[in-house]
């Protein structure tokens, strides 16, 4: 949003904040929720690169097809740990879980 319509916006009474705001998250929970929509759109390119559709990913790893799509979508059900280990199944090497989640932050924090 440019200043002048954001100054027209306050001068009206608006509070204009971001996603963060809004829900009143502290900063750790932020890159908490960063870190996983970080993790779930790797997730998602790594599948593409090999050519999986999500149906045979679940497969792949015991799943559902439906649990994929939470998955690659940073849904609050999915695990840390369940996301860590799918990325390692495709074969995501440990240096770049930790980069993916390093920029993450850097957004973030």
């Amino acid at each position: 949003m440019n200043r002048a319509s954001r100054k027209k916006l306050e001068a009206k009474g608006w509070r204009l904040g971001d996603a963060q705001d809004f829900l009143e998250l502290t900063d750790k929970e932020m890159a908490f929720i960063e870190m996983k929509l970080a993790l779930g759109r790797d997730l998602k390119k790594h599948r593409q690169l090999k050519r999986l559709s999500q149906a045979a990913f679940a497969r792949r790893i015991n799943s559902s097809q439906s649990r994929v799509a939470k998955m690659e979508a940073g849904d609050a059900s999915v695990s840390m740990d369940l996301l860590i280990k799918s990325l390692l199944e495709l074969g995501v090497s440990r240096k770049e879980l930790a980069r993916s989640i390093d920029q993450s932050n850097r957004r973030t924090v």
